[in-house]
């Protein structure tokens, strides 16, 4: 295993994606080089090296297990690892996709990292695209894109693909009512006949759709930490002041989490829906009536979310937590997609005092309209996705990504 230049490690930004990777492939850069310098303390320490003596054998071993020729007259130096594969995207004007990798892959292992709710404009960031006029992805056309890029390393020789997925494709579709599709379920089969070998997420919706897997890992990760560390700027979170309130049954476990984490209250709150109405935006939801379990009034009141998609539902309940005598109302979420005219909505209703904050990570790919919001706090989750990729790489526990508590715990503790 090399200790300064991770060779068979190599990450993939999808059309779309490349904010997000760029971020994570520096955040690995500074992983690795702080794992470079541990290693390099540690056997200048066993072995009564000095500084120069150790970065010469460690050196060594990285030209050793390397699969180029080294250069003879390179001099001995810490290398900062180059992460990148390149690719070249194409889209046709009949709208079929194609990715060209332009360098070896074989024994490579690859992680794709795609932000497939970018609905944008993907061609401005990197996208090799010569009919100009279909700029936009819809998420249908990254999925198509991921199947293509992931076939394409598989048939080039990589070792193993696996998917960095910040919002899983599907995932509300986990369960049927009547006559539908398990499409979350469906999506994940497709990825294990392309024989990838695991998929990193964040708050998928539900965990159901683990169960959809035979052979393919699912790595779950939260974005608690980060957003507790962006609340405890917002408000006071050892006031005794704070209740955190669950908008929904299904919610429930979430917010347990922060309520027994923070050391608070939990309240719910109990909607009655007609599911013969489909939910369009804030105003137009299938929401017949909401009732309180708890006690709010005069509280400054937590709501956490995997989703904000209309923001329909979580508008309705903030607005009836304001009826029940709550004082300041923050959101976290993990997955702040602000669909449709979702923005506005909640301008408008933050201009009327509904909410106070809402904190969301940038797993969700955002132009400078959300950003500049008063109202809206962005976390950062690029470290979280940087770690695990390195630890799964070098066949390290990931325990205690995947359940945070205990740093969790530390961060408060220590404030």
């Amino acid at each position: 295993m090399s200790t300064n230049r991770p060779q068979k490690l190599r990450i993939v930004s999808g059309p779309g994606s490349e904010y997000f990777t760029g971020k994570v492939v520096e955040c690995l850069g500074e992983l690795y080089k702080n794992r470079f310098r541990k290693i390099s303390e540690a056997v200048m320490w066993k072995y009564s090296l000095n500084e120069k003596d150790a970065l010469e054998k460690l050196s060594l071993i990285d030209d050793v297990n390397s699969k180029d020729i080294p250069d003879p007259e390179c001099i001995p130096s810490y290398i900062v690892p180059n992460f990148m594969l390149d690719l070249k995207y194409t889209r046709f004007k009949n709208g079929e996709v194609k990715a060209e990798i332009l360098e070896s892959v074989r024994g490579v292992h690859a992680y794709v990292i795609y932000d497939v709710s970018n609905t944008g404009r993907v061609l401005k960031l990197n996208l090799n695209d010569p009919n100009s006029d279909m700029s936009e992805f819809t998420v249908n056309d990254h999925l198509m894109m991921i199947f293509t890029i992931t076939q394409a390393l598989t048939l080039s020789g990589a070792e193993s693909v696996t998917l960095v997925l910040p919002t899983y494709p599907y995932a509300r579709q986990h369960k049927k009512a009547s006559r539908e599709a398990l499409t979350a379920a469906m999506v994940m089969r497709f990825f294990e006949s392309l024989r990838v070998k695991r998929i990193i997420t964040l708050d998928i919706h539900s965990k159901e759709i683990e169960n959809a897997c035979n052979f393919l890992h699912l790595e779950n990760l939260h974005s608690t930490y980060q957003n507790i560390m962006k609340l405890r700027d917002v408000i006071d979170i050892k006031s005794g002041n704070v209740v955190v309130v669950s908008p929904d049954s299904g919610a429930v476990g979430r917010n347990k989490f922060y309520a027994t984490t923070l050391n608070c209250p939990l309240a719910m709150l109990y909607k009655e829906r007609d599911y013969s109405i489909v939910s369009r935006d804030s105003r137009h939801t299938n929401i017949k009536s909401i009732k309180l379990l708890g006690n709010v009034d005069g509280k400054d009141v937590i709501i956490a979310d995997d989703m904000i998609a209309t923001g329909g539902t979580i508008l309705n309940a903030m607005k009836e937590l304001k009826k029940f005598g709550a004082q300041r109302i923050i959101c976290l979420v993990s997955l702040p997609f602000f669909d449709g005219d979702a923005v506005e909505e909640f301008e408008r209703s933050y201009r009327e005092g509904v909410f106070y904050r809402i904190i969301g990570t940038n797993a969700v790919y955002h132009e400078d309209e959300l950003l500049s919001k008063e109202w809206f706090i962005q976390s950062d989750v690029t470290d979280l996705f940087a770690n695990i990729i390195m630890r799964l790489h070098l066949g390290l526990s990931v325990n205690t990504l995947l359940d945070n508590r205990h740093f969790i715990q530390e961060l408060l503790e220590n404030d």
